[in-house]
């Protein structure tokens, strides 16, 4: 499958697809849009592919939606453009492996919301988050930003519109770690391909539980993860693992 605004590679059992529009600072463009969830369908479902880290690089991640194209939008056509934006996000969300957001520079509005799908957010220490739709006349996704830092944060930060530093997202929550400049992709990279070690049907039920915990009540998580762990021990792959892990402790 080609790809006009997107570079792939897959290495490792890692799938990294960056985003590269430099003209437009990774803008999303229906076309681009469009890419992104083809992506994310293929690699999703590519048996060999444990692990994606998406980015658009050390120096910007996507400076939003694609305002040329919104400004010509007339509201009564508004419904295929909204409908590929959120088939992006929702091919990101959803994608069975888990996703790590690697952030280099500017990820706002638009931009911000692909970094919000994503499981798993780095970033570098020069990046910058921002949901600026409020103050285009446009409507954030509050939601599952409120899930992850908390109500008050999210109506904050979406109805004041502010820019704000990675130090700040890692306080709040958002991002998981910070890198020093120019060591991003290399440390989102290596950590993706620790992961991508791991059992891939592991890697995806885990996922999937982190869906289930956070919509169910306390007693209903607990059998969900009794029931999913039952049907993990004793496989052959658990053993073998298990077995690995053993003799390495013996030799230390």
């Amino acid at each position: 499958m080609g790809f006009r605004f997107l570079r792939n590679a897959v290495e490792k059992r890692v799938a990294t697809i960056r985003m590269h529009r430099p003209e437009k600072h990774n803008a999303l463009s229906p076309a681009m849009l469009g890419e992104i969830e083809s992506a994310f369908e293929r690699y999703g479902a590519d048996e060999t592919v444990h692990t994606i880290v998406l980015t658009g690089g050390e120096k910007v991640f996507s400076a939003g939606l694609d305002l040329d194209y919104i400004r010509r939008i007339e509201t009564d056509d508004s419904a295929h453009f909204c409908r590929l934006y959120h088939q992006a996000c929702r091919a990101i969300l959803f994608c069975p492996v888990p996703v790590i957001a690697a952030v280099g520079g500017a990820a706002i509005a638009g931009g911000f919301d692909l970094t919000l799908m994503c499981d798993i957010r780095y970033a570098s220490a020069g990046a910058r988050f921002g949901q600026r739709e409020v103050p285009l006349a446009l409507t954030p996704l509050l939601d599952p930003l409120w899930r992850i830092i908390g109500l008050g944060n999210a109506r904050e930060v979406a109805l004041t519109g502010r820019i704000y530093g990675a130090d700040e997202a890692l306080r709040m929550g958002y991002l998981s770690r910070v890198f020093p400049e120019g060591q991003l992709l290399k440390s989102a990279l290596s950590a993706a391909f620790e992961m991508a070690g791991y059992d891939r049907r592991t890697l995806i039920e885990t996922k999937a539980l982190s869906h289930i915990v956070i919509h169910s009540d306390l007693d209903r998580s607990m059998r969900a993860q009794e029931r999913i762990l039952r049907s993990f021990i004793g496989t052959e792959e658990s053993r073998r693992r298990v077995e690995a892990l053993q003799k390495t402790l013996k030799k230390e």
